[in-house]
């Protein structure tokens, strides 16, 4: 049997990790984490009821993994303890992406990497999970530069961004976002950095050359936020080394782990990626003003394939 802990499990990300757990036939000793004001809920989990409990220092005793999913303050607090008691953690936070030893994963992508674990292994942020996975599939064209322009609906902020846009809707003022997100798009996620990039763009930027081990990777970004309840998109221009045949492109991509091809005239949107455990790939067309260039449209749920699916994949790849 193995021991599990969720951390931070009545969150949205929480909540979709057990879902995705509930799929799977591991024999699971499951304990749930939160908050104290979170804590003593029953969740039912294949059949059986389980009851939240507060997260101290000392609850990863006996415990064989545990995936996080609360904010990044927390978890610099508490991942480090899961780890000294013998867990393996899962981090969903951006705590420990960039530390050197610590891998950041997308299975798809760079599973070799969890072999160089020393208990805690990275779960990258959401966007970049979706955009990456194509890029990998692209690998042996040589990647040259990627230019992002993300379109992140407000379940990416958790509660409170799905919260402050129904709020819109009823025509109240915004309490979470900086302006009001409904009948809107605003282009900044995250706080200001001193050049004029918001941290999510150069999460997305430092994350994406770590993950395909390409350090000097020419990588820029644009993350705006949108009024839909679910699912990322996100605009991508590759420029790569080597010329390419569109056809073999498209079937490259349609063949890759994880990805589904929606190709022309059809494309994929939002409303069809929600609550899907695929990236959707389609607008995939040479772009005629650089060389060796390629446009690419990708969409994701960010919760179902992002944050928990993600995350719950790299368990499978270590069980």
């Amino acid at each position: 049997m193995i021991k599990l802990a969720v951390v931070g499990a009545t969150g949205l990300v929480g909540e979709t990790i057990l879902e995705e757990l509930a799929k799977r036939d591991y024999d699971l000793d499951i304990k749930l984490l939160t908050s104290a004001q979170s804590a003593s809920q029953a969740i039912h989990f294949k059949g059986r009821e389980l009851i939240t409990e507060v997260l101290g220092p000392d609850s990863f005793q006996a415990i064989d993994y545990a995936l996080f999913a609360i904010d990044g303050e927390l978890a610099k607090v508490y991942v480090p303890q899961a780890a000294q008691a013998g867990c393996v953690v899962i981090d969903n936070s951006s705590a420990f992406r960039m530390e050197q030893s610590v891998p950041l994963v997308v299975p798809e992508v760079n599973p070799a990497v969890l072999k160089t674990h020393q208990g805690i292994i990275a779960n990258p942020n959401c966007s970049t999970i979706q955009s990456v996975v194509p890029l990998g599939a692209l690998r042996s064209y040589g990647l040259k530069r990627v230019i992002y322009t993300t379109y992140q609906s407000v379940s990416g902020s958790g509660r409170a961004g799905i919260e402050d846009l129904v709020r819109g809707q009823r025509g109240e003022a915004p309490q979470f976002y900086p302006v009001a997100i409904n009948n809107n798009v605003i282009p900044q996620i995250d706080d200001f950095l001193a050049d004029g990039y918001t941290k999510e763009e150069q999460k997305m930027i430092e994350e994406t050359k770590k993950i395909l081990e390409l350090p000097d990777l020419k990588v820029t970004a644009t993350t705006v936020r949108v009024p839909l309840q679910s699912a990322h998109s996100v605009a991508m221009v590759v420029e790569m080394e080597k010329p390419f045949d569109l056809a073999a492109v498209k079937q490259l991509l349609a063949e890759a782990p994880g990805l589904s091809l929606i190709d022309w005239p059809d494309y994929p949107t939002p409303l069809q990626a929600a609550g899907r455990e695929d990236i959707l790939v389609g607008r995939i067309r040479r772009d005629n003003s650089a060389p060796n260039s390629l446009h690419i449209w990708c969409v994701a749920d960010n919760i179902r394939k992002g944050a928990a699916g993600n995350a719950v994949q790299i368990l499978d790849e270590l069980i």
